[in-house]
C-alpha cells in the first residue's frame, strides 16, 4: 500500500507545483538555519576531553583579596607564580600541571631556514599523561628533566613536516630562543576544541596550533617570557619577567588530576588550609576564596560558550517554528481543497487510517524534499558564519556527515509534525456531506 500512497501523493504535489514549491522552500530554510546555527553551538559547547573531563580541576586562589575580585566574588581565573610553584611544589593531586603561553623563535640549528616564530607551552612532564596527548614519536619528558630544567622539546606534527620533512625527529636538535633542545617527543593530531587547557589566553578558541611544549622549569631559567594573557592588581615592584614572577600579577594556569570524590575534596581541603597558611604568614588579610571546579564547570564559569551563539540557536529555532506553522496552514488548505475525494474514499469503505497514511506520506515526500534543498543550504550556511562571528568560532563549524543525515531526518520529521493536524481534519470529512454536496 505504501506504494500506492506514494503515488497518489506525487500526483498531488504535481498538480500544485506553486503550493509544493512553497512548502519545501519553507521547511528547507527553516530547517537549514537551525542546523547551521546548531553546528556553531555544538562545536563551541562539546566536552573537549568527554572521558576524563569529570577529573580534570582547575585550582583558583584568591591573591588580591576583596578589592581584586568580580562582580560576583570570584577570584583571578590564573595563578601567579609564587602560588603556582608552591602548588606544584606540593603536589597533592595525582597528576599537576602549572603552564603559560610562549611564542619562541625555531630553527633547524644550521640550518639556511630564517627562524620562525611558534606558539607553544611550557609545561610540566605531568601535563602529557594527565590530559592523554597523542604521540606519533617518542614521548613527553621524564619527571627529573622537570628537575635538572632540562633542554627538552616535544613539538608538534605540523612543525615536524615544517622542520624534519615529517620523519621521525626523536633525537634531533632545535634551535629555539637561541640555544639548543633535543627532540623527545612529536604529538600526532591533536587540538581540542575549546582549548580548555589553556581559556585564559584564548578564550577556548584558538586556531593556531601548540608547535612546541618544553620544562616549564627550563622556560623559567632561560628567562622565556610569557606570550599570554597578564592581569595585576597592581604594578610589579621590579621590572622585566623576573619582577613578574616576585609580583601578585596572574599569568599562569593550573591544572589538577583528582580522580575520586574523596581526592576533590582533599584538595579543596588543602587549597583552605594553604590561604589559611598564607593569612597566617602575613601574605593575605582575607579569608580563603577558592575554587575548584572540573572541565565543564570551568568553562562554564569563563563563558567560553559565547551567548550570541545561543541566541542565534534559539532564532533559528523559533525560524523553523514559524516556518513549519506556515506549512500547516497551506498543508490544511491543500487537504480540505480535497475533502470530494476524500468523502468518495471514505464511502467505499477506506478506513480513517488509510487517509492519515495516504496524507502523512505526501507531507513526508514535502520534508524529504524540503531536507534535501536545506542541505544546500546549511553547506551555503555553515560556509557563511565567518561573516558573523569570530574567526575562530566560524572555523570550528563544519559539514559532516552526521549533520547532514540530521538535517534530512529534522525536515522530514518537521513536515509529518506539521501535517499531523491537517491530515486529522481531512480525516473528519463526512462522506455523506460531500457525495450530497456534488
Amino acid at each position: 500500500m505504501f506504494s500506492y500512497y506514494l503515488e497518489l501523493a506525487l500526483r498531488s504535489l504535481k498538480r500544485s507545483p506553486g503550493l509544493t514549491l512553497l512548502m519545501v522552500l519553507a521547511i528547507g530554510f527553516g530547517v537549514s538555519a537551525s542546523m547551521t546555527t546548531y553546528s556553531v553551538f555544538r562545536a563551541v559547547s562539546g566536552d573537549p576531553i568527554p572521558w576524563k573531563s569529570s577529573q580534570l580541576f582547575v585550582p583558583q586562589i584568591d591573591m588580591w583579596g576583596p578589592d581584586g575580585r568580580s562582580a560576583d566574588g570570584e577570584p583571578p581565573n590564573a595563578l601567579d607564580y609564587v602560588d603556582a610553584v608552591a602548588l606544584m611544589r606540593d603536589h597533592r593531586a595525582k597528576l599537576q600541571s602549572a603552564s603559560y603561553r610562549i611564542a619562541p623563535p625555531v630553527q633547524v640549528p644550521g640550518s639556511r631556514r630564517h627562524p620562525i616564530s611558534v606558539s607553544g607551552h611550557a609545561v610540566y612532564s605531568e601535563f602529557f599523561p594527565m590530559l592523554d596527548v597523542p604521540f606519533q614519536y617518542g614521548s613527553g619528558w621524564a619527571v627529573d628533566a622537570d628537575t635538572n630544567q632540562a633542554a627538552v622539546v616535544v613539538i608538534s606534527g605540523k612543525l615536524n613536516q615544517e622542520m624534519f620533512d615529517g620523519k621521525n625527529s626523536v633525537g634531533k636538535t632545535l634551535d629555539i630562543h637561541g640555544k639548543d633542545y633535543q627532540v623527545v617527543g612529536v604529538l600526532a593530531k591533536w587540538d581540542p576544541q575549546p582549548r580548555f587547557y589553556d581559556v585564559v589566553d584564548t578564550g577556548g578558541f584558538d586556531t593556531n596550533s601548540d608547535d612546541v611544549f618544553i620544562p616549564f622549569t627550563r622556560a623559567i631559567a632561560v628567562n622565556l617570557s610569557n606570550a599570554g594573557n597578564t592581569s595585576c592588581n597592581s604594578n610589579p615592584a621590579e621590572p622585566g619577567f623576573v619582577g613578574m614572577q616576585r609580583s601578585t600579577c596572574t599569568w599562569i594556569e593550573y591544572m589538577a588530576e583528582l580522580d575520586s570524590a574523596a581526592a576533590v575534596q582533599k584538595y579543596r581541603d588543602y587549597l583552605n588550609g594553604y590561604a589559611l597558611a598564607q593569612k597566617n604568614a602575613g601574605r593575605f588579610n582575607w579569608s580563603p576564596n577558592n575554587r575548584l571546579r572540573d572541565v565543564p564547570a570551568f568553562l562554564d564559569s569563563q563563558h567560553v560558550v559565547p551567548s550570541d551563539t545561543k541566541v542565534s540557536l534559539m532564532v533559528a529555532l523559533g525560524l523553523l517554528i514559524v516556518c513549519l506553522v506556515n506549512t500547516v496552514g497551506l498543508l490544511l488548505a491543500k487537504f480540505l481543497r480535497r475533502s470530494s475525494e476524500i468523502g468518495v474514499r471514505r464511502a467505499l469503505g477506506a478506513p480513517q487510517a488509510a487517509i492519515y497514511a495516504q496524507f502523512l506520506t505526501e507531507a513526508g515526500i514535502v520534508g524529504l524534499a524540503g531536507g534535501v534543498v536545506g542541505l544546500v543550504f546549511t553547506g551555503v550556511g555553515v560556509f557563511s558564519v565567518g561573516l558573523v562571528l569570530p574567526k575562530d568560532i566560524a572555523a570550528l563549524a563544519h559539514v559532516n556527515f552526521s549533520l547532514l543525515l540530521l538535517t534530512l531526518v529534522i525536515a522530514v520529521v518537521s513536515a509529518v509534525l506539521a501535517g499531523l493536524y491537517p491530515t486529522f481534519r481531512a480525516s473528519r470529512v463526512q462522506p455523506a456531506w460531500q457525495l450530497k454536496s456534488n
